[in-house]
């Protein structure tokens, strides 16, 4: 296993990260899975054997189930926490009252009370506001997050599925205030969706921001079970068609995929995750799987090395097209390019 830096922290965490979403199957989440006590015990087994020491989860994951299935797995198999880097979110509705949902005072705190009960622990080493909320000025709720850091409930805050001036305005707050910023983005990202790459990369690389990939097979559509012409194997995405995704690219890039796939001697979802562990801003690649010989082979990823050629081929069959300001921009600095000043060279 590899580790990254996350942000500008001192924390260490496995490039690879265990996502628990399919843990428990209750309401809207049994459409992720629907995996027992057992099968999550053997999944945080094999992973952990293997080196991940990173695991993610939510308190709306199946209405806080996964999270106290991950505690149980810990206490089950004897688990040294202070080994692991547990991260959960706070955010969506928990609920029916009106103050169930948010990212107020009174939300964050009554959640991370609740989180840590249910996860078996005393801290939670990183805690992520799920999404943004409109009716909650981002300076409550970063204060709220930097006193719960003050007082050892959590240890770093980060940020998951916002825009980049939002994430930027929440960083400049911080600055300004002598509070802890956020140190990392989860953002859905694949050699499908590279949407991310107009604003939010450019702004984590810039603010040294560390990013958690979720959803790198876009849903499972990069895994080579989908096919052009119609054939599909069994797989969620024949039911529940999420995140959003670019199937004509995606079908693009799992032609450029299948016969290097087989060069390599790896699976097509191997090299999905390989591409995303070479770009630089990626700190850590979210997987989750219902059966352990998934896991198993999207763990070996991290034994994929592409040549440059091979990484050429996969950014130009999935590249973004151009777009305002960007295509403006790289024109106009051009004269700046580099540090190269064209004028007088």
């Amino acid at each position: 296993m590899k580790y990254k830096i996350l942000g500008t922290t001192g924390l260490k965490v496995s490039t690879i990260c265990l996502g628990t979403m399919n843990y428990g199957g209750k309401g809207f989440f049994e459409y992720m899975g629907n995996l027992d006590q057992k099968a999550v015990d053997e999944q945080i087994k094999m992973v952990t054997e293997t080196g991940v020491n990173f695991i993610d989860t939510a308190n709306i994951y199946s209405e806080g189930i996964s999270e106290k299935m991950i505690g149980q797995a810990i206490k089950n198999l004897g688990i040294d926490r202070d080994d692991l880097v547990l991260a959960t979110k706070v955010r969506g509705a928990i609920g029916k009252g009106q103050n169930d949902l948010g990212l107020s005072k009174k939300h964050i705190i009554q959640q991370v009370e609740a989180s840590l009960k249910r996860l078996g622990t005393d801290y939670i080493d990183l805690y992520q506001i799920h999404t943004v909320d409109p009716l909650t000025p981002i300076e409550e709720t970063i204060r709220t997050l930097d006193d719960l850091v003050r007082s050892g409930k959590i240890r770093y805050f980060g940020a998951s599925n916002i825009a980049a001036w939002q994430l930027m305005k929440g960083l400049a707050y911080s600055q300004y205030n002598y509070l802890d910023r956020f140190s990392s983005l989860q953002a859905n990202y694949s050699l499908d969706v590279r949407d991310v790459e107009r604003e939010i990369v450019p702004l984590l690389l810039d603010q040294k921001v560390g990013m958690m990939v979720w959803s790198p097979l876009s849903g499972g559509l990069l895994t080579g079970k989908y096919r052009r012409d119609g054939q599909k194997e069994e797989g969620r995405l024949n039911s529940f068609p999420f995140p959003p995704f670019h199937e004509d690219r995606a079908f693009d890039v799992l032609d450029i995929l299948t016969p290097m796939a087989k060069e390599k001697n790896a699976s097509i979802a191997q090299l999905a995750l390989a591409w995303l562990l070479h770009q630089s801003v990626v700190s850590s690649v979210i997987i989750g799987a219902t059966k352990l010989h998934q896991l198993k082979d999207n763990l070996k990823a991290v034994e994929v090395v592409f040549t440059e050629a091979e990484l050429n081929q996969l950014h130009e069959v999935s590249k973004l097209p151009a777009e305002y300001p960007a295509i403006v921009l790289d024109l106009m600095t051009m004269d700046r390019s580099a540090g190269i000043d064209f004028q007088n060279a």
